[in-house]
């Protein structure tokens, strides 16, 4: 029961009065012990958070993935850490060492550019990239701990609907995006505080999801402990008049989580970038060496993570996006 579980809130964590119990009834099992189970499995540090996952972009602020050339890594992640948009930080094997995600508000005032620069000034970097999305073929973190899903799958694109976020949303956005309680009735403080019931919740919820603010309301694991001990940012050389049939392609394997297309510099000539996971580096190469050929890609890299600096969920509408450019902007 327990992979399936784990399989089922990856995809979806019900939002309703009392969820274990929703997928108490899809396990065939009982609530307390799906709850039980719940627990444990928070408490074994194998899931890492339930929450909301939104999309940067639908509302509103301005991100990129960075790369810093950095000698002194742990003194630069320290400082690249204290911003408040930045949601992923690892060290890579490659000449540029530190990776990291960037987010920025729509009221910035120094914008996403400028905050970059603002943090290699005060660390000393003098040679970094940014690579902002220009093409987003998947990002969908659900590792198969059943090992059943096929080989590759076809993405199926969502039509989005179109709403006009009113002030009831902003505060939705900002509970839904905490990280549940392991209680029996989980969403009862956000009915409670915002004055609603549960009705409200699933459907202005829903409706969020289906304008594609937010991606899903699910569970995240820790990558390691699921089973899943090798990752590998997977960068490839591919010709510009292909690169949106290729990275449609890439997307399509199961192990690929994220397939996005940046853009290119003298320095990285690598466009395409792939997010695989494996349960072991020889899985992660064997996924490689056949989208390779699939591609008849034959420059590529492969960046292993070697260190995790920090791994959180942005904390959207937050008054300390504003408090970090005040310090140091």
């Amino acid at each position: 029961m327990e992979k399936e579980f784990l399989n089922i809130i990856q995809k979806e964590f019900p939002i309703c009065e009392r969820p274990f119990k929703d997928l108490a009834e899809k396990l065939g099992a009982e609530e307390k012990e799906v709850l039980n189970l719940y627990k444990r499995l928070k408490d074994e540090k194998i899931i890492r958070q339930t929450s909301a996952i939104f999309d940067t972009k639908s509302l509103g602020y301005s991100s990129s993935l960075v790369a810093f050339k950095t000698d002194d890594i742990e003194r630069v992640a320290e400082f690249v850490n204290t911003h408040p948009g930045v949601s992923h930080n690892y060290e890579r094997d490659n000449p540029f060492n530190l990776w990291f995600t960037l987010a920025v508000p729509p009221d910035s005032e120094l914008g996403l550019e400028n905050t970059i620069k603002i943090m290699a000034q005060k660390t000393g970097v003098k040679e970094y990239i940014i690579l902002p999305t220009k093409k987003m073929f998947k990002i969908s973190v659900q590792l198969d701990v059943k090992g059943e899903k096929a080989k590759k799958e076809k993405i199926k694109k969502k039509e989005k609907i179109k709403i006009e976020l009113e002030p009831i949303h902003f505060e939705l956005i900002k509970t839904l995006q905490e990280d549940i309680e392991p209680i029996q009735k989980p969403f009862e403080n956000i009915v409670d505080s915002l004055n609603i019931d549960y009705d409200f919740l699933k459907r202005e919820a829903k409706k969020l999801q289906d304008a594609g603010i937010m991606r899903r309301f699910a569970s995240i694991l820790y990558h390691r402990k699921a089973g899943f001990k090798a990752n590998a940012m997977v960068v490839w050389k591919i010709p510009e008049n292909r690169a949106e049939e290729i990275g449609q392609k890439v997307a399509e394997y199961s192990a690929v989580s994220h397939c996005y297309l940046r853009p290119v510099y003298p320095n990285w000539p690598y466009p395409l970038f792939s997010m695989i996971h494996g349960k072991s580096k020889d899985e992660v190469e064997e996924v490689v060496n056949e989208i390779a050929k699939e591609i008849e890609a034959t420059e590529y890299k492969y960046l292993y993570s070697t260190r995790e600096f920090k791994k959180v969920r942005i904390k959207y509408f937050s008054p300390k996006f504003k408090e970090w450019e005040k310090t140091y902007g």
